[in-house]
């Protein structure tokens, strides 16, 4: 007995009945927490042993241990649910897309080239096809070449590259505005017109069709935002693509009315790609100077990606020249170009601010000329721009005979399969 008149085995009276049972579930769960953490805390003495071992506090210890396993299974149940539910993730990036536009008169040496890099390359475009003057679709060809046409179209075939021919207004070998206009402004002849190209891919086993209707006016602008519409649904109906060429601008107004007849927003929400036709800034009757510099490409595809989802935009890529005398330049290859510079002894410049080459020389009648062509190094400057820009990728126009090298540098800037 302690001078408060209290003995000493009854001091745990103070606890009430319902403290009692608290403490006693809880006991296992703080000695697991105290063995988790690697010690024992030392016991007092229990002045109620006797009451421990009893059958209600043995049920009361069973509960206590039954609710903390109930805990960890429910905890391991919510663990299994949470990642089992699906993670949300952004869309893929489509595959980066390199296109080889080849023109039938290069399509035999193209057909070579494109064999030979097949791991660079993921679809061919071979510019083929034209119109009649009643709108109808032709081919470009002469009819002497047929044989020698189909033979190309089924090397690709067989090297496994997706083809996409292209459909230009082109009639008797020259660009025409009336048979597309006379197409575009009349319903029946359009619908018509969808109809012969969605047959023509699906007879011909191709994966799409790429439109090449140049030149059109500014009244032409919205009959061929219905046009694209129209043959965008149709072909999607039967699993194939569209890609349709535009001219470069950097406003919607562009340069020229043909720009103006070119709805970009129109069009990219109707087709799979929309190729920038991002070279000519010089051509055959303007002064000579760069075919694409670099500074104006970049405007173009940034004006371009305000209008058009970026993984629909194809940059075009030149892989050709002009040669000047005056104000009057003739197209060239790249090998041309070099033989040229070779003969002559002329200095190869780099212009640095277009990142084009250019040289001059002088021929046997003391003609003056000026050359400014594409090469490998001016080649891969657009490829970055394509790649910094995050667009779908670019289409080679290749006219002729470019730099083996840029090959290299093209997988380098934009591997396929990426």
């Amino acid at each position: 007995m302690h001078d408060d008149g209290v003995r000493e085995g009854e001091r745990h009276v103070e606890v009430t009945e319902p403290e009692r049972r608290r403490n006693r579930l809880f006991a296992p769960l703080a000695a697991w927490w105290r063995g988790r953490a690697g010690h024992e805390e030392p016991q007092p003495p229990d002045e109620d042993a006797d009451h421990a071992h009893s059958p209600r506090a043995r049920r009361m210890r069973h509960l206590g241990g039954s609710i903390w396993f109930i805990g960890l299974i429910a905890l391991a149940a919510l663990l299994v649910v949470v990642m089992a539910i699906p993670r949300i993730t952004a869309p893929a990036r489509p595959e980066t897309l390199v296109v080889a536009s080849l023109p039938f008169w290069n399509l035999q040496a193209g057909t070579s080239t494109v064999v030979s890099n097949k791991d660079s390359v993921n679809e061919v475009s071979p510019w083929i096809y034209g119109l009649g003057g009643d709108g109808s679709v032709t081919r470009q060809y002469p009819p002497d070449r047929s044989a020698e046409v189909a033979g190309q179209v089924e090397k690709l075939r067989d090297a496994g590259v997706p083809l996409v021919p292209s459909l230009a207004n082109i009639t008797d070998g020259r660009w025409s505005y009336e048979p597309v206009a006379r197409v575009l402004h009349d319903p029946r002849l359009r619908d018509r017109h969808v109809r012969e190209i969605v047959e023509l891919v699906e007879r011909e086993d191709y994966e799409g069709i790429d439109i090449d209707y140049e030149n059109l006016r500014a009244g032409d602008r919205e009959v061929f935002s219905r046009f694209v519409t129209d043959l965008g649904n149709a072909l999607h109906a039967k699993d194939k693509t569209l890609s349709v060429a535009v001219f470069a601008k950097s406003s919607d107004a562009g340069y020229d009315e043909r720009n103006v007849a070119q709805d970009y927003a129109a069009i990219g929400r109707a087709a799979d790609q929309v190729r920038l036709m991002a070279y000519d800034y010089h051509w055959g009757i303007s002064p000579p100077g760069p075919i694409a510099p670099i500074g104006w490409v970049r405007e173009i595809v940034d004006y371009a990606k305000s209008q058009i989802p970026p993984e629909r935009i194809v940059l075009g890529v030149p892989l050709y020249g002009y040669d000047w005398v005056g104000d009057r330049g003739s197209n060239l290859t790249w090998l041309q170009a070099f033989q040229l510079a070779t003969e002559h002894r002329a200095e190869t410049h780099y212009d640095p601010v277009s990142q084009t080459p250019w040289f001059r020389y002088t021929d046997e009648q003391g003609q003056q000329h000026e050359v400014w062509f594409e090469n490998s190094v001016s080649s891969k400057a657009k490829f970055e721009v394509a790649r910094g820009a995050g667009i779908r990728g670019v289409y080679l126009w290749m006219y002729g005979y470019e730099d083996t090298a840029t090959w290299t540098r093209l997988a380098e800037s934009l591997p396929v399969g990426d």
